[in-house]
């Protein structure tokens, strides 16, 4: 009685108990079939020198495949071995992800040309694809007196097509052979798709020997064996071209042939044992012979639309029609894409709880960004025709020209051709005047526009009326794209110039104090020049009372800490301390590959911003004008009382200053550079220099990159500059505005007016 009350008890529990009780089991028995292998699969590392080594070569060899293609997956343990007989020496690290890996950059284009068709197919080629491939360099025998203009051009020296070949894999492999993937060899008689060839190299897998194109029989050879026509263009790997590097010399001097494709393909034939393939990895390369005085507008053909080369092109204007071709084809599929998304989007959001009210207009553009206050709500810019009503330098009304009077041009048309594409055929619009204009960029879609045009529909039958409408048009944002920028790393050395005035004298030996604690102590490769600027009555005082003997004293105690170092000074007598006039005294004294950077006394330098210096300044590229973060009026903000130390809040403390020019770093090259062709702009007028800044000079002189970006590394404290009323009325303003903006943040001032309000009404 009491055996069936328990099992009638426990009966629930039974399929539990036996569940727990086979999973047990079955992890006991694989515990002791993973301990019955003959080999400790963690001591195996050390005979092949990597983590897990042994048990990855086990598995792959069970399964039946080999393990070479994996070595560059296998993790491995690299050790760290100091020759004890050598001095240590700091490391330098880029900053560089791409460095650190080892990764390569994806595709290298050759260009096979000739003498003859250098200035004619070559310059075809380089207008229609140069600007798809990074990096396209062009291959020739013999080369003509005059390079064509934005080509990058190699000459062997010797026409034979056979040699060119040679000369052209030898010279890719020698520069280009570990930085890239792929590489891909054309001729300037064919015309290539540049999108299509890159999208086609991205779905191939990197690790193996590949040499893929259009496959062509050797003419009574083997038939098993192909190359792959030249005139087509041909793909071929990294591994393949590092393997064919070691028998070029061999096939140079055994294989003999008339075309150079049929030499390269016999050469990795013979000694590598690759046939040319026409597909790979489910990608298929796919080309189109065009017939001798073929038209364009009857090629339609399913094999024409899809082909990545057409081959031959016989003349500039054919390979410009080609492109123009497939350039309408490339556009009508994507337009054709864009529909078929946001009919998907359209039927997806029905389905939602939204229903149709989740829908954004355009469909799959963000919605318009909504402000959580009143302090990021985005203004509308209001323009006309021939007006701008606001402008960048603040003045209410400007006239519109360039860069805006284009946009507002291309923006109309594009209205124009909406509403008549919507009413056709029953009504056609025509423009008779943009009544108003507002725009604004929205940074989560792109800019907005809204018009009022007063517009003439005119009916099929000739009827005309004349109406306002209001249309709205979104410019979305277009696909990031990362700028190929040259390279640069941070063992630049850094020459710091800092200008002193008399009435800077006392923020001298903070700015010492921090360059010691942050350069020197350090190690960081910077060095400074001290520039003092003496009044004529102080220059002439100089010799009874110094009035930077001070400054000199506080240099010859670091000299005396710092054995090593040396920190020049400059002296110049000057009533209108010009900035382009001292930069020229320092370029002056310097070597022209100096990398300076023009401090202020209130900069505190540190070896954070002194690496942006170093990453964002690029010889004959780019210069950079950081925006420094300048604390606000500590009696305005903490009312007297002490400011925490560590506080990190940007937008109660401080402001960017963006009026503010001081800072700035670029290279002595480019510096004089631009400012040889300020010389000759002004023709010795001086007093035009008194009106420009360092800034200005780059701007207007020289066809650099002026990079612009806040730099929250530069931080300096509060203090009220003196502004020169000497100097241009520009640099004044800017030197005012910088003032009052700096003061205190709109919350506070309005505190301190409301206080200040209180006590005089009491």
């Amino acid at each position: 009685m009491r055996l069936a009350t328990l099992l009638a008890f426990l009966r629930p529990a039974l399929p539990l108990i036996l569940g727990l009780s086979l999973g047990c089991s079955l992890s006991l028995l694989r515990v002791s079939w993973i301990q019955s292998d003959g080999e400790d699969t963690c001591m195996d590392t050390g005979v092949n020198n990597g983590l897990f080594a042994g048990k990855m070569q086990q598995d792959s060899v069970a399964g039946g495949r080999s393990s070479q293609n994996d070595e560059d997956f296998k993790p491995r343990i690299v050790p760290y071995y100091r020759d004890p007989n050598k001095p240590y020496k700091k490391v330098l690290r880029t900053r560089y992800i791409q460095t650190e890996l080892g990764f390569h950059e994806r595709l290298f284009v050759a260009v096979l040309t000739s003498k003859a068709t250098m200035n004619t197919l070559a310059v075809a080629v380089n207008k229609t694809v140069a600007h798809h491939f990074p990096h396209l360099l062009y291959f020739t025998g013999l080369r003509s007196a005059k390079v064509p203009h934005g080509m990058a051009l190699v000459s062997h020296g010797d026409e034979r097509p056979v040699w060119l070949m040679y000369e052209t894999m030898r010279y890719i492999h020698q520069h280009f052979g570990g930085d890239y993937d792929w590489f891909y060899v054309m001729q300037d008689d064919t015309y290539a798709q540049a999108e299509q060839i890159k999208t086609l190299v991205t779905h191939l897998s990197i690790n193996q020997d590949v040499y893929l194109g259009r496959a062509e029989e050797f003419i009574g050879g083997d038939e098993q064996a192909r190359y792959c026509h030249g005139g087509f263009g041909y793909l071929v790997s990294r591994s393949l071209l590092l393997k064919l590097h070691r028998h070029l010399d061999s096939c140079r001097n055994e294989i003999l042939s008339v075309r150079p494709d049929e030499w390269l393909g016999r050469c990795i034939i013979d000694f590598l044992g690759i046939s040319c393939v026409s597909q790979h990895q489910g990608q298929h390369y796919r080309s189109y012979e065009l017939a001798k005085n073929a038209d364009l507008e009857k090629e339609e053909g399913e094999d024409f639309q899809a082909a990545l080369t057409v081959h031959p092109v016989s003349e500039g204007t054919l390979m410009y029609r080609l492109h123009k071709h497939f350039s309408r084809i490339q556009l009508d599929r994507a337009y054709q894409e864009i529909q078929q998304l946001q009919m998907q989007i359209r039927n997806l959001t029905s389905l939602t709880p939204t229903r149709e009210g989740g829908l954004t207009w355009p469909i799959g553009i963000n919605a318009p960004f909504v402000p959580k206050s009143r302090f990021e709500v985005i203004s509308w810019d209001y323009f006309t025709e021939q007006h701008l009503f606001s402008c960048p330098d603040g003045s209410p009304k400007c006239e519109l020209a360039g860069a805006s009077k284009a946009d507002v041009s291309d923006i109309i048309e594009a209205a124009l051709q909406q509403l008549n594409s919507r009413y056709q055929p029953q009504l056609r619009f025509y423009k008779q005047q943009l009544l108003n204009g507002y725009r604004r960029f929205d940074p989560t879609r792109g800019m907005e526009y809204m018009l009022d045009l007063l517009l003439e529909a005119v009916t099929q039958k000739g009827h005309s009326h004349v109406l306002a409408k209001r249309v709205s048009l979104v410019r979305p944002l277009s696909k990031v794209e990362i700028i190929p920028m040259p390279y640069v790393t941070e063992a630049t050395r850094v020459q710091l110039v800092l200008p002193l005035t008399v009435q800077e004298l006392d923020f001298v030996s903070n700015f010492l104090d921090m360059f010691a604690m942050n350069t020197l102590d350090t190690h960081d490769n910077a060095l400074l020049t001290l520039l003092f600027i003496y009044q004529p009555y102080d220059a002439q005082r100089v010799s009874q009372l110094d009035v930077f003997a001070g400054v000199k004293a506080m240099v010859g105690e670091l000299e005396k800490r710092y054995a090593e170092v040396k920190i020049p000074w400059i002296s110049v007598k000057t009533e209108v301390p010009s900035q382009v006039k001292l930069m020229d005294i320092v370029s002056k004294k310097h070597p022209v590959d100096t990398l300076f950077f023009l401090a202020s006394v209130w900069t505190e330098v540190n070896t954070e911003f002194l690496n942006r210096c170093r990453m964002n300044t690029i010889s004959n590229w780019q210069v950079f004008f950081p925006m420094h973060f300048q604390e606000f009026n500590p009696v305005l903000m903490y009312h007297g009382e002490q400011a925490a130390s560590s506080s990190t809040d940007f937008l109660r403390d401080g402001h960017f200053d963006r009026h503010a020019f001081a800072e700035a770093c670029f290279y002595n090259s480019d510096y004089m550079a631009a400012r040889t062709k300020l010389a000759a702009d002004i023709l010795d007028r001086d007093e035009v220099l008194e009106s420009m800044e360092v800034f200005d000079v780059f701007l207007r002189y020289s066809g650099l990159h002026l990079f612009r970006a806040v730099e929250p590394g530069l931080v300096q404290k509060y203090m009220l500059r003196s502004c020169n009323p000497r100097l241009s009325e520009e640099l004044y303003h800017r030197c005012v505005l910088s003032n009052l903006e700096g003061l205190s943040s709109r919350s506070h001032l309005a505190m301190a007016l409301f206080e200040q309000e209180q006590a005089n009404s009491t």
